[in-house]
C-alpha cells in the first residue's frame, strides 16, 4: 500500500512511502486483538482493592446472647457479617490481574490493528520532524494543519523525542509513543494514526525480527 508523505504543515511533499503488506495488509484476527486488549487493560489494574473479613474486624468476640431460647437466630459475636460493621463475606482481596500471552499472538494482534487502520484510510505519514523546544502551541498547530483537531490522534515516532512528547502531553486527544511502545489498544483507541517515514522503516525492522 502506497501512501503520500506530507509535512507538518499539511502539504504534500511529493514523496511516497510503501506500507509493507506483511504489517499493514495481513489477514486480521479479531480474537488476537481481543486477547491483547484484554491483557493491556488487565495490566493497568492495580489490584489493591481490599475489604475486611470477620477475623480482621476490631471488636469484641463476646457472644451477644445465649444460644437458645431467644426466638432469634444464633449469633457468635458483633463481628458477624450479618450485623452492621461486621466483616464482609467473600469480599475483594488484593490480587494480580496480569496474564501472559505468546509473542506471536501479540504480534498478530498489532498487525491486525494496523491493517484495520490502513483499510479505513486512517493512517497519515509525515516527513521526519522535530521540535526545537517544548511547545504545546506548536503541537496544536501541527494537529490543526493536518485538519485533525477533533480527532483522537496517536503519533508514533521512530525513537524517543522529549520535546515532541512533552509538547503533546497536556492535550486530551493526542498521544505520542515510540515504535517500540506501540500496542494494539492505543492503535485502536486512536482515530488517526500518525507515522513518520522513518517510523515505517523502524516498524518493518521490528516485525521482521
Amino acid at each position: 500500500m502506497e501512501v503520500n508523505v506530507i509535512n507538518i504543515s499539511g502539504k504534500e511533499t511529493g514523496a511516497k512511502v510503501q506500507l509493507p503488506d506483511a504489517i499493514f495488509a495481513v489477514e486480521p484476527s479479531d480474537h488476537a486483538i481481543y486477547l491483547d486488549v484484554k491483557q493491556y487493560l488487565a495490566n493497568q489494574r492495580q489490584g489493591t482493592h481490599k475489604s475486611k473479613q470477620r477475623n480482621e474486624i476490631a471488636g469484641s468476640t463476646r457472644k451477644l446472647y445465649k444460644q437458645k431460647g431467644t426466638g432469634g437466630a444464633r449469633a457468635g459475636s458483633i463481628k458477624s457479617p450479618l450485623f452492621n460493621g461486621g466483616g464482609r463475606v467473600f469480599g475483594p482481596q488484593p490480587r494480580d490481574y496480569s496474564f501472559k500471552l505468546n509473542k506471536k499472538l501479540k504480534s498478530l494482534a498489532r498487525k491486525s490493528a494496523l491493517t484495520y487502520k490502513a483499510q479505513d484510510n486512517n493512517i497519515v505519514v509525515l516527513e521526519d520532524f522535530s521540535f526545537d523546544a517544548i511547545s504545546t502551541k506548536n503541537y496544536i498547530k501541527l494537529v490543526s494543519d493536518l485538519n485533525l483537531t477533533d480527532e483522537k490522534t496517536l503519533l508514533v515516532l521512530p525513537a524517543a523525542d522529549n520535546n515532541v512528547y512533552l509538547s503533546s502531553r497536556n492535550l486530551k486527544k493526542a498521544k505520542v509513543v515510540t515504535a517500540a511502545q506501540l500496542n494494539t489498544y492505543d492503535v485502536l483507541n486512536a482515530g488517526k494514526l500518525l507515522l513518520t517515514a522513518e517510523t515505517v522503516k523502524t516498524l518493518e525492522e521490528a516485525f521482521a525480527k
